[in-house]
């Protein structure tokens, strides 16, 4: 199974039921993000991150195995749709191809949140790759619970 599909994964849907993620932006968990490459084998299933999953996107500038941290997570809610928004991120001096992306945890054993797909390999020599979130709103946010 390749990157096919942006998902919400079903772990993170059953730990959310079990009161398990905290999404506070000053005290709540810490959340990152690590790139994977067009090998990379996860997705819905997918149940936390781990050092060695095939495909990860190797060291490189400023990014390292694990990615980097999501910071200013805001949650609101618009009509009946809940939803997390994230800075965008960014990693510099990095010459890298990612075809997709995982957000996970690390305060709750690197639990899984969600797969994203960029829909294509996406590059960077020796430049800077950002990773831009969508418009946080009921429709369009990374993370939405309606």
């Amino acid at each position: 199974m390749a990157i096919t599909t942006n998902a919400i994964t079903n772990s993170f849907k059953e730990d959310l039921l079990n009161g398990l993620h905290d999404f506070a932006p000053s005290t709540g968990d810490v959340f990152k993000l690590a790139l994977y490459d067009s090998s990379a084998s996860i997705g819905a299933d997918t149940t936390s991150y781990a050092v060695g999953i095939s495909g990860q996107v190797p060291d490189t500038g400023q990014y390292v195995a694990g990615g980097g941290a999501l910071v200013n997570a805001l949650v609101s809610v618009n009509g009946t749709t809940a939803f997390v928004d994230f800075d965008d991120l960014s990693f510099t001096g990095v010459t890298l191809t990612a075809r997709g992306a995982l957000v996970y945890n690390t305060s709750e054993t690197n639990k899984s949140v969600c797969v994203l797909d960029f829909g294509g390999d996406k590059t960077a020599t020796s430049g800077t790759f950002t990773i831009q979130f969508p418009d946080a709103n009921d429709t369009q946010a990374i993370i939405r619970i309606s």
